[in-house]
């Protein structure tokens, strides 16, 4: 394989992982906790977008166990979002582990 076949390679690879990071900005996923009564929203970049909690947690009582759902709701989506990510990058490595492309999504 010469050298310019090799950087056409790199750079077709570098686009396309582009176009995926771009789709991954745009697709959603909802973590959930306490059968529902807490819930986050996250992008497949793993940035939080929204958080809807039930008003009957909103109780001053309730403040400890509101935030332990927000945490389980949280990691919740934040799995769905690598889960996300790693079937998108599946998809342009064909299955093989490339050292060092992990990190960018």
């Amino acid at each position: 394989m010469d050298m310019g076949n090799l950087l056409l390679q790199a750079r077709q690879v570098h686009e396309k992982l582009g176009k995926i990071q771009e789709e991954l900005a745009r697709k959603t996923l909802t973590g959930e906790s306490g059968g529902g009564m807490v819930r986050v929203t996250v992008n497949g970049r793993r940035q939080a977008l929204s958080v809807e909690i039930e008003p009957a947690l909103l109780a001053a009582s309730e403040k400890r166990m509101l935030e332990d759902l927000m945490v389980a709701a949280i990691n919740d989506a934040l799995r769905k979002a690598e889960d996300l990510s790693k079937r998108e990058m599946s998809q342009l490595t064909g299955g093989l582990t490339i050292p060092g492309l992990g990190g960018l999504f």
